[in-house]
């Protein structure tokens, strides 16, 4: 898909060998679920398709670009749908997920379906770019950047468990890697969150969603 336009070449890549977003790993009790289902939007080549199918989960991952789509043909357990959701019918009509991802993502018409396509019980996790990015690179263009604290009134009637919004520094390649296969990450404005769509449990049961411990 081409939602920012140019991508900055850190948001471009999303290979195999692409890190997994940091956000994402930090929520395994939302994707280490073997059997339960998962929907990537602009999921490029799949970084995170392949890592929630190896973690046993039924992965659809939505994308225009049939390039990139073509190596995840053939991962087990994954569904791949090719197809422009910004000028053509919702694919996914009806259809809910225990996790709904979307990562350096947004076109604002499409929210609340994303929002509607999470399951009762389910998670979403959304990161993209937010205001300020476009004093440093791209994207630059305010369609692209959430608004401060936007995420959090996309996320009306879910329970939001994790929030941030500001800068993150940006991350030389991990070890173990050769410098210059694995390009660095560079610092970037990003809006995050992490909600789920709680099913109304019985009084005094009360879920233990984890929380990463400084």
């Amino acid at each position: 898909m081409s939602p920012l336009s140019s991508p900055p070449p850190a948001a471009a890549s999303h290979g195999p060998t692409s890190r997994p977003s940091d956000w994402l790993l930090r929520w395994p009790q939302a994707w280490a679920r073997p059997g339960a289902t998962a929907l990537d939007l602009a999921c490029g080549s799949g970084r995170h398709v392949r890592l929630l199918a190896e973690a046993g989960m039924r992965v659809t991952g939505v994308d225009r670009d049939a390039p990139a789509l073509a190596g995840l043909k053939g991962v087990p357990s994954v569904e791949l749908i090719e197809v422009d959701i910004e000028d053509g019918p919702w694919p996914l009509e009806g259809r809910q997920f225990d996790l709904v991802l979307v990562t350096n993502y947004l076109w604002r018409p499409l929210l609340d379906r994303v929002k509607n396509a999470v399951a009762p019980g389910g998670w979403l996790i959304y990161e993209t770019f937010t205001d300020g990015q476009q004093t440093i690179g791209r994207p630059a263009r305010p369609s692209f950047l959430l608004r401060p604290g936007e995420l959090l009134t996309v996320c009306t009637g879910l329970r939001v468990v994790g929030f941030e919004d500001g800068f993150l520094q940006g991350q030389a390649p991990a070890q173990g890697t050769v410098e210059g296969n694995t390009p660095p990450v560079n610092g970037r404005y990003v809006q995050r969150v992490a909600a789920v769509r709680e099913t109304g449990t019985e009084a005094g049961a009360y879920p233990r969603y984890q929380l990463q411990q400084g």
